[in-house]
């Protein structure tokens, strides 16, 4: 478990956290300040809307499923694309994301106003996200410490988890003691 909220790191849903905007969720941290407050979005919450209906231009560079996901609460009509690029470099449409960790040194946000064309070659992943997650200065703090959320540390393929589903469960089993064992815990725990 990661001690600190940190750019790339991940907010893992607690299982008292019921709200149905998080609950299971796994939050990808894409900004993070301490004065400033933390941007973030869903990894797990596929939607039915396929990329296609949106922003076609945009879809042959997308990784299935091929769907917008339901990335937060916040802004939910406008979008957000998350790639990761080949190389290590900074192809013109794409901003890295400023962690310094391994697992997101290639993870950055697409310009969606650029031309697809411009990002075919360089792009080995990418997810397009409606909305986001926001939190103010000091809230997601005090929701982790109510026990809202676990901070977790990310690993490279997280962001494009082939089955979104299975992703809250896979990211608390690989955690050391007992909060692997939060990935046993029942969808409704009063049928246990």
């Amino acid at each position: 478990m990661a001690d600190a909220i940190y750019v790339g790191g991940l907010l893992v849903a607690t299982p008292l956290l019921d709200d149905p905007n998080f609950r299971r969720s796994v939050v990808l941290v894409l900004e993070h300040d301490d004065d400033g407050g933390t941007l973030g979005v869903v990894l797990n919450r596929p939607s039915d809307i396929t990329v296609t209906q949106v922003l076609p231009v945009w879809d042959a560079l997308v990784s299935g499923p091929s769907v917008l996901f339901e990335g937060g609460p916040v802004q939910t009509d406008s979008a957000l694309a998350l790639a990761a690029v080949r190389s290590g470099e900074e192809p013109l449409g794409w901003r890295r994301l400023h962690s310094g960790r391994p697992a997101v040194s290639r993870l950055g946000t697409v310009d969606l106003d650029a031309p697809p064309e411009i990002l075919a070659g360089e792009i080995s992943q990418m997810r397009i996200f409606a909305g986001y997650a926001g939190w103010t200065s000091g809230q997601l703090e005090n929701e982790v410490q109510e026990g809202a959320w676990y901070v977790v540390d990310s690993e490279p393929g997280d962001t494009f988890h082939p089955d979104p589903s299975t992703l809250w469960r896979s990211v608390l089993r690989r955690q050391q003691g007992e909060l692997a064992m939060v990935a046993t815990y029942p969808d409704d725990p009063k049928l246990n």
